[in-house]
């Protein structure tokens, strides 16, 4: 089940859950998850922001629609990357990002979505 991101508190809760998380489990994407953060609140269509909910908390994963484009964002616990998928957590592959990719390419990323 998915939430919709309408407000402040809820970006901060999920952008908490990924920073505890990438501390513990994936510390190659702790500077980049912020840099893929602030593109999603950047880039998203308004309201388009939902978050994959597990045990009542956010997940590794969320969906945003730019210019109506569905994209999927979640991390790859084998690739030790975050993903950018087109249309669902099952699309296509368009971008794997992990903190050596400098930040000019994930800006150059968000904005091509």
């Amino acid at each position: 089940m998915a939430i919709t991101a309408k407000d402040v508190q809820q970006l901060n809760e999920y952008a908490k859950g990924v920073m505890d998380r990438a501390e513990h489990h994936a510390g190659n994407v702790k500077g980049s998850a912020l840099t893929v953060l602030g593109g999603i609140i950047w880039r998203a269509d308004a309201d388009s922001i939902r978050i994959r909910q597990y045990a009542g908390s956010p997940a590794n994963m969320l969906w945003i629609k730019v210019n109506g484009k569905d994209y999927a964002f979640r991390y790859d616990h084998a690739s030790e990357q975050i993903e950018i998928r087109d249309g669902s957590q099952n699309g296509t592959i368009l971008h794997a990002i992990d903190d050596a990719v400098p930040i000019t390419a994930i800006e150059t990323i968000m904005r091509g979505l």
